[in-house]
This record gives C-alpha cells, sequence and structure tokens, in this order.
C-alpha cells in the first residue's frame, strides 16, 4: 500500500444520509468522478467503497458511498485518507510530476553546489515552491518557476536549480 496515492481526507459528513465531505489533494477534484470504488484508509485498517455519486460544494468534494446511509455511519470515516492504487492515478503531461516523487530528491546548482533535499512542495496557487533542507544551513524556498528549475531527473533523483538573487 505505500505505493498508493493519497487524493483526499474525509472531514466530516454532510447531511443526514451519510454523505461524506473530503478535502482534496489532487490538483484536478474532478479527478473523483473517474472513480468507481476508493479505499478509505485509518490509522490500523483500510475500508473498501463503491461510489454512488460524486458533487461539489465550497471548495470540497462530496461523496456519497454505498453502505454507507446515516450520519453516525459517516462520522466513523472522517478522519480517513482516500487512497487510490497507482494505476488509476491521473496521467501527468511532459514536465509534470507527482509531488511524492519530488520529496527527498537532491537539489543542486548549475555550479554545482548541493543545497539539500526537497522535503515540501508548498502549493500558493501562482506556482509551487519547493521547501529545500540542509542539514547545516537554513531552508531555502525555490519557486517552481522555469528561470529556476532548470531540470529535473525523477529517475537519478536530482534537480538543478539556477538561484535568483535573493533566494537564499
Amino acid at each position: 500500500m505505500e505505493n498508493y496515492f493519497e487524493i483526499g481526507k474525509i472531514v466530516n459528513t454532510q447531511g443526514l444520509k451519510g454523505d461524506v465531505r473530503v478535502v482534496p489533494f489532487t490538483d484536478d477534484a474532478t479527478r473523483f468522478e473517474l472513480l468507481e470504488e476508493i479505499l478509505v484508509r485509518f490509522q490500523q485498517s483500510m475500508r473498501s467503497f463503491s461510489l454512488e455519486r460524486v458533487w461539489y460544494h465550497k471548495g470540497f468534494v462530496m461523496l456519497k458511498l454505498k453502505g454507507v446511509d446515516d450520519r453516525t455511519a459517516g462520522d466513523v470515516l472522517r478522519g480517513g485518507v482516500i487512497i487510490i492504487p497507482p494505476e488509476k492515478a491521473l496521467p501527468l503531461s511532459e514536465d509534470e510530476y507527482y509531488i511524492r516523487d519530488l520529496l527527498g530528491i537532491t537539489v543542486v546548482t548549475t555550479k554545482g553546489e548541493r543545497l539539500g533535499e526537497i522535503v515540501e512542495v508548498l502549493q500558493t496557487g501562482a506556482n509551487d515552491v519547493f521547501v529545500v533542507r540542509h542539514e547545516t544551513n537554513a531552508d531555502v524556498l525555490i519557486p517552481h518557476i522555469k528561470k529556476c528549475i532548470l531540470n529535473v531527473d525523477i529517475t537519478n533523483k536530482q534537480m538543478t536549480v539556477e538561484l535568483l538573487e535573493g533566494l537564499r
């Protein structure tokens, strides 16, 4: 299950019929419409559910799950993370990457200086920002823009960057 993608988290119920409110972790929330079933992971367990209906409300993805027919049954799912197998992931375009593939890769400058590893990707709306952590220096925040990100090699787990003035 370690290769599975996390695509959302159940944060609450909606109404009295067990519908659940999900915060999506995906750039394209409509991707839920492509699924027939989901897995909900809890701390020590996992359950599979067929999707009966998907709709959207105030930035949330709303799901009607088969067998979850009242508010009490929906409340039990609160806090569960929705996961899918890799074969159900949306395909990527050229120069797109899954965040999980970027975490832990080494970031180097065009001059060969090792800046550290990506520990987090902040999604700001305008562009993503990579948080690069070095064991001895402060974190460096690198915007995902063409002027900064020159090459991403997922296979060799390395990103080459040009640090613009003021980023350090």
